[in-house]
């Protein structure tokens, strides 16, 4: 049966993967993002793909709460919604120079990796199918290991995470995270790749390999499939081994 997706940083890297993935399953998409024609370029070519137009779009900035509002009420009109990927997200690339420097970059990354998921979901969760509903968001290897003001914000992403998987479990909704290692092929590699960036990121995996926006596509559909509702408040590491998993 057809489910309701909502894609937030969909239109490019592995949302856009996420995206495909559940149209080619027959599911019905709505991505978000800022940049409109982005969105409509990323629609039209899933869209091309498929058995019927099962990709829609609704840019808006998501850290703004009118914003989210608008687009939660738009997604919401046509019904209740099965599966919330949060993967909207992003790093600073402010300077380090003063503290004034240090307090922007800090508010950036958490304002775009953890006020994106929470706002979109506090926006969206009266409207989650019960039982029944899947919420992913996307972390990072980052988030497990560190470094800096963007594992931290990832970091923070998880705790969240774990107090809605513990609120939500008895309506029958899932919460899970999904933190993957080194993935090139996205917008946060977008200019900063070279010799020095990748070959130490690749040596650190056990496979000896970057990952690609399909693979950890794959991951999400695992955790917003109907047979994984026994899997909750956990974080889902995708990353070729660089960090094992913990117990």
């Amino acid at each position: 049966m057809s489910r309701r997706v909502v894609v937030s940083g969909g239109g490019t890297g592995i949302g856009l993967a996420v995206a495909s993935r559940f149209a080619s399953d027959g599911d019905q998409v709505t991505i978000i993002g800022r940049r409109e024609e982005v969105l409509e370029r990323s629609a039209k070519a899933i869209n091309s793909g498929v058995d019927a137009e099962r990709v829609g779009w609704e840019a808006a900035d998501l850290v703004d709460p009118a914003e989210v509002g608008r687009v939660a009420a738009a997604v919401t009109s046509h019904g209740p919604v099965d599966v919330l990927v949060n993967n909207a997200g992003g790093v600073s690339s402010g300077g380090q120079e003063s503290l004034a420097d240090i307090e922007a970059g800090w508010l950036a990354d958490f304002r775009s990796n953890v006020l994106t998921a929470v706002l979109l979901t506090e926006a969206l969760l009266p409207h989650l199918s019960r039982p029944g509903g899947r919420i992913v968001a996307m972390s990072s290897v980052a988030g497990v290991r560190g470094p800096g003001s963007y594992g931290a914000a990832k970091s923070a992403l998880h705790a969240w995470m774990f107090g809605l998987a513990t609120a939500l479990g008895s309506e029958g909704i899932t919460a899970n995270v999904v933190a993957p290692g080194f993935v090139p092929d996205t917008g946060f590699w977008e200019g900063r790749l070279s010799p020095e960036i990748v070959e130490p990121r690749v040596e650190s995996t056990l496979v000896k390999r970057a990952g690609t926006p399909d693979e950890v596509a794959e991951a999400v559909c695992y955790l917003a499939s109907p047979l994984s509702g026994f899997t909750t408040g956990q974080i889902l590491q995708v990353n070729g081994g660089a960090v094992l998993g913990r117990g």
